[in-house]
């Protein structure tokens, strides 16, 4: 059922126990957005809990109060409701099973399955965060420090620093005024950009699997299990690809679990999220993800015939 922002807030506003939860695999703008609204709520006077099932980044370790997001690692949470934010029922791991309460969805994604009970999505916004700092307005409370850092985050971190073709000017407005609430863009971005000795051997490794195809318009990163299993992460390793001259479509495919792959797509011009519904992900026109349940060669083959017909 779709609700409108304020009859989103409005749910929110007469619950008292809420359980936030994002995507597995979290990116800035799942745990800028998640913070966000767990510190608003909190301001609110509700009892707030803020579950992900995965591990959180150690890069955004600066988020105020990111050791709140806790693992599902207890029977069930009662809750009033189950909000999930920028993602759709299938991505959010055992936390679905562990509270059985109504879902409020929040995405701006297009490829949403709008299972959920309650949902509101713009897909127009380039970010959840642009969402979430418009209900903020909704719920009567004004941003503070902690809350704009978050925000901002989520705003930057799914615009590529405000680079990407979805940043608007109702993308930097928000952004100028979470700037105005307290955050600091430089605390974000130097975190962000930070990286180990480790990580940079990691993505010279990384980069040597690079295999271009379909006459340079596609690049990709092929990282099989055992390979992975030596990585501490693969974040930012898409870009490396991604800024390839003639390359339209960037591919990142790490084979998380012998068997299992994990795709992440960025393009300049295909429609990667009709690329990604095909393996039963989603994502944006510029912006895609998916998991595909083969070894990393077969499940190569398979993407790349896709992306064939699409480019």
């Amino acid at each position: 059922m779709h609700i409108t922002l304020k009859e989103t807030a409005a749910k929110m506003l007469e619950a008292e126990n809420l359980v936030i939860t994002t995507h597995v695999n979290p990116d800035g703008d799942a745990l800028g957005s998640s913070l966000a609204l767990y510190h608003m709520l909190v301001r609110l006077g509700k009892n707030v809990e803020v579950l992900v099932d995965d591990d959180i980044p150690e890069s955004f370790g600066f988020l105020p109060d990111i050791e709140a997001i806790q693992k599902p690692e207890k029977e069930s949470y009662p809750a009033d409701y189950l909000i999930m934010l920028d993602v759709s029922k299938d991505r959010i791991g055992q936390v679905l099973n562990k509270c059985q309460a109504p879902i409020i969805n929040i995405d701006h994604h297009r490829t949403n399955d709008g299972e959920a009970d309650f949902l509101y999505l713009d897909a127009e916004k380039a970010a959840t965060a642009e969402i979430i700092y418009q209900l903020a307005q909704e719920l009567t409370v004004t941003p503070d420090s902690a809350v704009a850092l978050c925000i901002y985050t989520g705003l930057s971190t799914d615009t590529g620093n405000f680079r990407f073709s979805n940043t608007s000017a109702f993308t930097l407005r928000a952004a100028a005024d979470m700037v105005e609430a307290g955050a600091q863009p430089h605390v974000v971005s130097e975190a962000l950009e930070k990286r180990s000795f480790k990580e940079v051997l990691d993505r010279a490794k990384a980069m040597e699997t690079i295999e271009m195809a379909m006459e340079g318009r596609v690049a990709g990163i092929f990282i099989d299990n055992v390979l992975y299993e030596t990585l501490d992460t693969t974040e930012g390793f898409i870009d490396g690809v991604r800024i390839i001259d003639g390359v339209d479509v960037a591919v990142l495919m790490k084979e998380v679990e012998p068997g299992k792959c994990r795709v992440s797509m960025r393009s300049k011009g295909v429609d990667v999220s009709v690329i990604a519904t095909e393996f039963g992900g989603g994502g944006h026109v510029r912006a895609a993800g998916c998991t595909i349940e083969e070894p990393l060669v077969e499940a190569k083959t398979k993407l790349l015939e896709v992306i064939s017909r699409h480019i």
